[in-house]
Parts: structure tokens; sequence; C-alpha cells
């Protein structure tokens, strides 16, 4: 039998998802506590490998079992095995063709970050901080211009291990409340490092020291050094993945909301 389930994970303490020797994981965590469910060793697969330091709302893995037990007998059980900052949100029976990443027709970012003089101490880790005042219409308007099918070699990490640069921008939506900046991509898929390279280069724009047609310049160089920095990953969360209707499972965005205080 084939699951899938949903996984919301709190990065901050993990060297990224995928399991490690050196060191502790996601995978590592979740595939233990979905091991004792099940009374035998049980690996699993998922939509996106997030980095060291990014959290998820909206993660999704597979995983294939011998054993029966009650849906909700796998959710509350694996969740009993987790520690605090991962937890397991629902689990459905999907057909043995499913691929939890190469099923999926999108996946969708928030980065968080605080804008103001001073950093953050209550929400230290869990979303990001530039101290310099940004104009999130001057971003949005940067931002338009990598929409769309394009060669993002120059958003691309050092260590991308992708075959191919291009990819597909569906939506990028900058939105302001109070002092919290939230920045959406969703694409077809991701390169690493892609989400925090382009918010890196966002700030150059929002603070006034590119101008926004520089960031279409910065496209068509297709290379690392013509784009801007990469930004955090505190504020990073992968908040949905999609997959074909057929499919049956949640794919509602579950996008991290900070409160203005005060």
């Amino acid at each position: 039998m084939r699951l899938a389930m949903g996984i919301e994970y709190d990065g901050g303490r993990y060297h990224g998802w995928q399991r490690q020797s050196h060191s502790d994981s996601v995978q590592e965590r979740v595939e233990r506590a979905i091991s004792r469910v099940a009374d035998g060793p049980v690996e699993v697969v998922c939509a996106g490998r997030t980095d060291r330091g990014v959290h998820a709302t909206g993660q999704v893995i597979h995983f294939d079992v011998e054993v029966e037990r009650p849906l909700y007998g796998w959710q509350m059980g694996t969740m009993q095995h987790l520690p605090r900052d991962i937890t397991a949100l629902w689990v459905r029976e999907v057909d043995e063709t499913f691929h939890a990443r190469f099923s999926a027709t999108a996946r969708e970012y928030r980065y968080c970050l605080i804008n103001r003089s001073t950093r953050p101490a209550i929400a230290a880790g869990r979303l990001s901080w530039w101290y310099r005042p940004l104009d999130e219409a001057r971003m949005q308007a940067a931002a338009d211009r990598l929409v769309g099918e394009h060669d993002f070699s120059s958003f691309r990490g050092k260590d991308c291990q992708a075959h191919s640069p291009v990819r597909t921008v569906e939506r990028i939506e900058i939105t302001r409340q109070g002092e919290y900046l939230f920045i959406d991509v969703r694409a077809n898929a991701f390169l690493h490092h892609m989400v925090r390279n382009i918010v890196g280069s966002l700030f150059a724009v929002g603070s006034g020291e590119r101008p926004v047609d520089w960031i279409s310049e910065a496209l068509a160089a297709c290379q690392r050094e013509a784009a801007g920095i990469t930004a955090p990953a505190d504020g990073l969360y992968l908040t949905g993945v999609e997959y074909p209707e057929p499919v049956g499972l949640p794919t509602q965005p579950r996008r991290p909301l900070f409160e203005q205080m005060g």
C-alpha cells in the first residue's frame, strides 16, 4: 500500500530535509517515526528537499508499507513519535503510480520578512529581517519580470544538481502588513537556492540600490554573479504542493502569517 502524508516542520535545528550520515535531518526523524508505526523500516520520498533552516507548512511525502493501519492511526501514531517541531498533518492512500516529487505539477514557497531597523527576537529563526526600508511596489514590478519560462541560471545555487536551469514561474506576489513583508512564489519546480536568490535580488531593488529593470538584465545574463545576494533561510517556507486533481490530496497552500503587534 502506498500512502501520502502532509508534513509541517520548523527547520531551524535540522540540516535540511535530506537524510545525512553526519547531521540531524527532518527526513530521518520522519522515517524513524513512521517505522515505529509500521513495525519495520520505512523510507519516504518528499516533494521538495528543503535546505538547512528552511521550514515547511505544506511538505508532501509518500511511502510504501505492507501492514494495514487506519489512516487516522498512521497520522496520530507518526505524530506521537515525532519531536515537537515536526508534525503529520494528514494521510491519504494513493495509487502505486503516485510519486510525491515527480507527480507534482507546481510548488509554492512563502518568504516571510520583518522590515524595520531592529532585528526580531520573538520570531527569530522563523522570519528574516531587512533593516533598510523596502518599497514593495518596486519589488513587485521587478518580480513581474521573472514570471514565465526562463533560464534561471542567475538565481541558481552553485551546488544545484538539476539537469536544466529552465523553470516556469507562474506567479510572484508581494504583500505588506505593517512591518511584515510576504513574498509568495509559485513555479512548476525550483532550482537550489532559487527562491532565496530571487528574494535577495528583490531586496536590492526594494531598497533603491538597483533599478527595476536590473532584474531583467540579471536574468538575461545567466550568471549567478549578475544577480543579488542569497537571502537567509530563516524566512523561507514550503507552503504547498499541487498535484493533478484525480489524486485527491489537499493542495491549498498553507501560508504562515505574523501579526503586527502594538
